[in-house]
């Protein structure tokens, strides 16, 4: 089966060039503006989760420096999935890159064939991270179909740990997370879903970590992903909290806004990540259909529990 090979930030980056009237109207480009001249944040004093922004989601609204602007007043802490060239935004505003890309979700490390472009894509993110004081860089199992055949489920498993052992070490020398992403195949809607993608359960993710039995590779929880695929959160979350390197959000079904149209119950899903101790960061990955501001400021102060 033939995919094309693109990051999330390859997605959507034809769209970035939207012109101001058409942020205006989805009350964006002024609301920058008026944050920033007024001082507005909903930012608490103390918060037991330490929230952060996925990017490529609102990069259609947002160059990297207004995005951080609106971060840092709304008081989330970083912003992931930055590229290394616009990490001086970042450091300007006080803000960090939460997560890091390496290679794509659909040539992951249960193909030997792509182990070593994915090692050498994720030696780099290693590096950059390290030298700017980031902590995670992002994984993937990648498909498990691909031009030469089907790569079974338990092929799958050895194939990646063989391949994160090659690399692993590096991870701990440097002190940088790898964070595997499991992501679901059931919704066939592009960024919504991945039929076809290997690790779209959370026990498949964790048997290829545990048999690294590395604490550098930890499990990326996107709760949007996990509750299609496996459902039951919070258990997985107390089950899996020494293994888990990061979250992400959004709305099921739909992959949109975390409010009350759908079914997660976010502040129940936050109460449990902060009981566990968790310190890391949960970045909100919706894809907006409403004002994008509006969505970021109640995501925001759903989470912060």
């Amino acid at each position: 089966m033939k995919r094309d090979k693109i990051t999330r930030r390859e997605l959507l980056v034809g769209a970035a060039g939207c012109t101001v009237a058409g942020m205006a109207s989805m009350g964006c480009s002024r609301s920058v503006d008026r944050i920033a001249d007024s001082g507005e944040s909903s930012r608490p004093k103390e918060t037991r989760i330490n929230q952060s922004i996925t990017y490529w989601c609102f990069q259609k609204y947002w160059d990297v420096e207004q995005i951080c602007r609106i971060a840092k007043q709304l008081g989330f802490k970083a912003l992931e999935l930055i590229e290394p060239g616009d990490w001086h935004i970042l450091k300007k505003y006080e803000l960090i890159c939460g997560l890091t890309s390496s290679h794509t979700f659909v040539q992951g490390m249960n193909n030997p064939a792509y182990q070593p472009m994915c090692i050498d894509k994720i030696r780099k993110s290693i590096d950059n991270n390290a030298e700017a004081g980031f902590p995670n860089v992002i994984t993937f199992t990648g498909f498990a179909e691909t031009e030469a055949g089907i790569i079974g489920p338990q092929e799958g498993i050895e194939n990646c740990v063989n391949g994160y052992k090659k690399i692993i070490g590096h991870a701990e020398k440097k002190g940088v997370n790898l964070c595997l992403e499991i992501l679901n195949s059931r919704d066939p809607v592009e960024m919504k879903g991945h039929p076809g993608y290997q690790g779209d359960h959370t026990e498949y993710c964790m048997e290829i970590i545990k048999k690294v039995g590395s604490p550098r590779l930890k499990l990326l929880f996107d709760i949007y992903h996990v509750q299609i695929m496996d459902g039951d959160i919070i258990r997985r979350i107390r089950e899996h909290k020494d293994y888990i390197g990061h979250y992400h959000t959004a709305g099921v079904p739909g992959r949109n806004e975390i409010d009350d149209t759908q079914e997660i119950n976010y502040t129940a899903v936050m109460e449990a990540i902060a009981e566990t101790g968790y310190k890391g960061y949960v970045s909100h990955e919706f894809i907006p259909t409403r004002p994008a501001l509006q969505g970021l400021k109640n995501a925001f102060a759903i989470c912060n529990v």
